[in-house]
């Protein structure tokens, strides 16, 4: 196979070494399913993308996303590194501040602000829909919420292409020391068909974000989420149905990741339509060539 123009990326980070690793393959034509699987195996990564020339005449171009196990329809980290890689490769455009995406979630904007390493870039998440609102004692919430101390939200299972459990928590403190009964939460997941458990918790004064959130994925793999798009999305749009937006014109800073090694920064919007944008700066980390 020929060489094809490789890069590691740092989403939602404000600097090397604080965000959520991705890796982007820029010229994956050519590519069949079960390569590109093997490559984010491979990589070892949250998430590998692959940049494909678009089919519709409105997109900027097209992206197919995997995990090491399995290929995943939308997630948000990966479409914001996707279209810095893609603007620093000269492969398009903003398009009135605007680029375009199509992958197996459609056809999505994302939007570019700013010029440099203070460029931010926020996707237009799909919308996202409340599946369930549960009581803390629901017998399936039980086991995987034991010991937390609940804040004043009802936990709510939100689906926005991928399915949450959201869960307040009372203050950041109560956040951060959180320990997680994995296979509770495993087992909710997997009984849920959800990723798995997602809390947060209104910042302390004084701090440089709004939320502070954390994202327990149960299944199929076990871990913390260093900085998740997606979840924050949905968790945006059940803050916004609920009246209980921090931050100011329905924008809000989130950090994440602190628990696992990372630091990172998320800007969240919900605009005047409703509609929620995922989005933060990105640092290349590595350049180079892939020789499959």
């Amino acid at each position: 196979m020929m060489p094809r123009r490789y890069i590691q990326l740092d989403v939602f980070a404000d600097w090397p070494g604080a965000g959520n690793p991705l890796a982007v393959v820029l010229d994956g034509a050519g590519l069949d399913e079960a390569t590109m699987q093997a490559i984010a195996r491979w990589t070892r990564l949250p998430e590998t993308t692959f940049v494909f020339p678009p089919a519709s005449a409105q997109a900027s171009y097209g992206i197919r996303m995997f995990s090491p196990r399995r290929e995943v329809p939308f997630a948000g980290h990966p479409s914001v590194g996707t279209a810095f890689a893609v603007l620093e490769a000269g492969l398009a455009q903003p398009r009135a501040g605007l680029l375009w995406q199509e992958g197996v979630a459609g056809l999505l904007p994302l939007r570019v602000e700013g010029e440099g390493a203070a460029r931010t870039i926020a996707v237009r998440t799909p919308r996202a829909r409340v599946v369930d609102v549960a009581r803390a004692d629901d017998a399936r919430l039980r086991a995987a919420l034991a010991g937390l101390p609940l804040g004043a939200l009802p936990p709510a299972l939100v689906d926005g292409g991928r399915r949450w459990w959201l869960v307040e928590l009372r203050d950041e403190a109560g956040l951060r020391a959180v320990a997680p009964d994995w296979n509770a939460v495993a087992a909710l997941a997997e009984a849920t068909a959800s990723m798995g458990l997602c809390v947060f918790a209104r910042a302390d004064p004084g701090r440089d974000y709004d939320l502070a959130v954390r994202a327990f994925v149960g299944a199929p793999a076990r871990f913390e989420d260093a900085a998740s798009g997606a979840a924050n999305a949905t968790l945006a749009a059940w803050l916004h149905e609920n009246r209980a937006l921090p931050g100011r014109d329905g924008r809000y800073v989130v950090s994440q990741g602190r628990e696992v090694g990372f630091d990172a920064r998320l800007h969240l919007h919900v605009d005047a339509e409703g509609e929620v944008w995922s989005g933060g700066r990105v640092r290349p980390i590595v350049r180079g060539q892939l020789d499959w």
